[in-house]
């Protein structure tokens, strides 16, 4: 029997630079649901050397693992096991996959640390990944030599993914969700964001996928792209300009509903601060269809409210 195991490991202590322990680990769990959301899409779009022998039908996630550095004096935890089977072949096989979200000197030796860990654990071959998310433009190793003068012990490589390289539009005819939430760690330049969105938007629709992970994968984009009021006018001007079919499927999808809503709410509750415009408001609301929980968050109106409103001419 063929068998895959695929683990991402996150930093679960005090090993980051600035004392950003917080940010680091926010940044960790946000790619460790990502790939376990859509861990075949993941391996799809940007391995598919690799993705052609798996068979994703058999895929199920084991517990998590801890490992202890004695050395460095932190423990590491694998956030992403999950089991599989390769096609034609006999041998096990490891996939292990580290996002990296800043950037560190020895990180090819503690590669090597992590893939010997594993390997005594599972005494099965291993094929490890990096994937670099960090702005700073860096030559990243890929590998980790053992060697003296007279002799190499050993050369340690592993395959590399580095985000910030990797040009956006040659994503935009996807419509793999993974390719379109990491639009936003890619090598795109600041003016180009209001464009970049737009794409994304267009692939957001494009898939057509339900509330829960369409929501999940606006939220993961958004942690990394965010425009000013001024450039989300010029987006909405932009997407006025689209195919008639596809701008309504855009103006249509419930997040940038309740972005908008959200956003209208609270300045001109701030603005005006009137009984009678907070009502209008909750009923333009109520008419596109809003939760009643998101509605009552903007307005600050409660149930019983809103459902008088809603029965008004």
């Amino acid at each position: 029997m063929q068998e895959l195991l695929f683990v991402k490991e996150n930093e679960e202590t005090s090993n980051y630079p600035n004392n950003q322990t917080t940010n680091y680990t926010h940044h960790d769990q946000l790619f460790k649901e990502l790939i376990q959301t859509f861990f075949e899409e993941f391996i799809e779009i940007f391995f598919p050397d690799i993705y052609v022998h798996i068979d994703f039908l058999t895929i199920h996630p084991l517990s998590e693992e801890m490992f202890t550095d004695l050395f460095e004096g932190e423990s590491r935890r694998a956030d992403i096991v999950i089991e599989t089977k390769l096609k034609g072949q006999e041998t096990f096989l490891i996939i292990h996959v580290e996002a990296q979200s800043y950037y560190q000197e020895n990180f090819h030796e503690r590669m090597y640390h992590y893939f010997s860990l594993l390997y005594n654990k599972y005494r099965k071959p291993i094929l490890p990944i990096a994937v670099f998310s960090y702005d700073e433009k860096r030559v990243e190793k890929n590998e980790y030599t053992l060697e003296f003068p007279f002799f190499r012990v050993m050369n340690f490589r592993y395959l590399t993914l580095n985000l910030r390289k990797l040009h956006w539009k040659d994503y935009i005819t996807s419509d793999n969700p993974v390719a379109a939430s990491l639009l936003s760690k890619m090598g795109y330049r600041d003016e180009e964001k209001i464009e970049v969105k737009k794409e994304f938007l267009r692939m957001l629709v494009r898939m057509n996928l339900d509330p829960a992970r369409e929501r999940y994968i606006y939220g993961f984009f958004e942690q990394y792209l965010t425009l000013s009021n001024e450039e989300e006018e010029i987006l909405m001007q932009e997407v006025k300009r689209l195919d008639p079919s596809e701008r309504v499927k855009i103006m249509e999808l419930p997040i940038s509903y309740e972005e908008r809503g959200i956003e209208k709410g609270k300045e001109i509750g701030k603005e005006i601060g009137k009984e009678e415009a907070t009502h209008k408001i909750a009923k333009e609301l109520l008419k596109k269809g809003l939760p009643l929980e998101l509605i009552e968050e903007v307005t600050g109106l409660n149930t019983k409210e809103l459902e008088q409103i809603k029965d008004l001419p």
